[in-house]
């Protein structure tokens, strides 16, 4: 009987460890995954954003579809810095560091893969990545183990449209409702 308390015992303490890892592990690459660079790329017809975005993934092919969501992110919460090539900065759509907090259940669906950002993006070079864009890194910087992806795309971003959506849905005050 005691040896079956202890085996028991020794399970839930393994179970419990290793529920504690993976969940550590889950936050850290949910962390991981909205830790990116952006930059101006060059300046597109009116409404248009031209912008490089390097994304960290654990997933190579994965950090593509996580630059084009943090190239959204970037636009909305962010804004986009002075660059070369003609670049002005551009401020953020969102003065609110936390409107992503507050309207969780919005952005969890709008940033799902395959979620409505991906109507405001389109990729220039039809997901090819430059072999000066890509690099490996050590995912202990990170808290991960094994290789951490930086992967550098260049999108466009549809910021008229995005406005639209972020103020049809009551994201944001529509410009015409003054201040």
């Amino acid at each position: 009987m005691r040896n079956i308390l202890k085996l028991l015992l020794s399970l839930f303490i393994l179970s419990s460890i290793n529920t504690y890892s993976q969940s550590k592990k889950q936050i850290a690459e949910e962390k991981l995954s909205k830790i990116f660079e952006i930059k101006c790329e060059g300046v597109g017809t009116e409404g248009i954003y031209l912008i490089k975005v390097f994304s960290y993934s654990k997933d190579r092919f994965l950090a593509v579809e996580q630059a084009k969501m943090n190239a959204i992110r970037g636009v909305i919460f962010r804004g986009i810095p002075p660059g070369e090539r003609g670049c002005v900065a551009q401020p953020a759509m969102v003065r609110d560091s936390n409107l992503e907090e507050q309207s969780n259940e919005y952005f969890k669906s709008f940033f799902a893969i395959g979620g409505k950002y991906s109507k405001f993006i389109d990729l220039t070079t039809e997901g090819a990545v430059k072999a000066e864009d890509r690099f490996v890194m050590k995912g202990k910087a990170f808290g991960l183990r094994g290789k951490v992806y930086k992967i550098g795309v260049v999108v466009s971003v549809n910021k008229n449209l995005l406005r639209k959506e972020l103020e049809d849905a009551g994201i944001i005050k529509k410009l015409s409702s003054g201040f």
